[in-house]
């Protein structure tokens, strides 16, 4: 391929394996940030029953930073899934490949498309920008009878030529890379693009119009409280978190939702070496974390709380934490 990416490590290869984790990855998360935790992850995870085998929290703390926690465990159950039901072999049907955990409609035609060639569209973020903008597609995509219309249009785009099976592949990445480097969600290169001359966006003088979603998720804001309790020896108390819920599944200090609470969950003789850190916040997608850490050290680990254990300095790095939590911990 002359034009577009060819230097990304889950490019030019024919490895569902790895076109499923890059896609799970690059799942609301940049390309830049992607390339070095996809390297972890395949180094220590080389195949799919590698990932199987090995135990969630060692996913989660190879996935630690990459933030929607939701999907490292979908990747875990879903590596499990593909070894128990299927052999440890990808299925190369995007029908079979969506019954997968974590794996939506348009990773499943990445997958199989990209992989085996099979004629199905995609659509995630970077190509129904260029479908809307192509078509002058203006339905509002907040009505799901609208984004179905989008999948039709999209399919009808598809090669439909003798060798559209092995045209797949380039045409999928293509469209990939045509939204990803110049149909941009501002000051798009039209200049550059291939397709401008049949382009309604273009001719229509506005292309940042496109997709139209009038519904937007609003953000909101919640206050934590975070108990840091930490032994002399430097262990620290971690608990699991419970899903549904705020970095569910992930290990974390305990968290209340008021100061008073916090304070209550410690035993009276201990609360006068409660020790306030710096209140900080911790932006989410659509929800701003205002964290209120407060530490207590003690002498031993004799005392405890419900649901968790002492985790000492030298195994705390591995486990999946949230990033807030790590950052504290790191700057000790």
């Amino acid at each position: 391929m002359r034009h577009g990416r060819n230097d990304l490590p889950w490019q030019n290869t024919r490895d569902p394996y790895r076109v499923w984790l890059s896609e799970i990855m690059l799942q609301q998360t940049q390309v830049v940030t992607v390339r070095a935790y996809f390297a972890k992850f395949v180094e220590r995870f080389p195949h799919v029953r590698a990932l199987a085998q090995a135990s969630l929290d060692e996913v989660l703390g190879l996935w630690s930073g990459l933030g929607y926690y939701s999907r490292a465990r979908n990747l875990h159950r879903c590596a499990q899934q593909v070894v128990a039901l299927h052999g440890g072999v990808f299925p190369s049907v995007s029908q079979v490949l969506v019954t997968l955990p974590g794996i939506g409609r348009s990773t499943a035609a990445a997958i199989a498309s990209l992989c085996f060639g099979e004629r199905v569209a995609i659509l995630d973020a970077n190509v129904k920008r260029v479908v809307t903008r192509v078509l002058g597609f203006e339905a509002d995509l907040a009505l799901a009878s609208n984004e179905r219309a989008l999948w039709d249009a999209a399919t009808d785009l598809l090669p439909s030529s003798p060798d559209a099976q092995s045209s797949m592949p380039r045409y999928t990445q293509g469209m990939m890379d045509l939204g990803a480097t110049v149909c941009l969600p501002k000051k798009p290169r039209c200049e550059a693009c291939p397709v401008h001359v049949a382009c309604a966006a273009r001719q229509g003088g506005d292309p940042q119009r496109y997709p139209v979603r009038t519904r937007k998720l609003k953000r909101s804001s919640q206050s934590i409280w975070l108990l840091w309790a930490q032994t002399a020896q430097g262990a620290v108390w971690l608990a699991p978190r419970p899903t549904p819920g705020v970095w569910a599944g992930l290990q974390c200090f305990a968290l209340f939702d008021s100061e008073d609470a916090l304070r209550q969950a410690v035993p009276k003789p201990l609360r006068a070496q409660l020790q306030p850190d710096a209140v900080f916040t911790h932006v989410l997608t659509h929800k701003d974390l205002h964290l209120h850490p407060w530490r207590l050290t003690l002498s031993d680990a004799s005392l405890g709380w419900a649901q968790g254990r002492w985790v000492g300095a030298q195994e705390w790095p591995g486990l999946g934490l949230p990033a807030p939590i790590r950052k504290l911990l790191q700057r000790g």
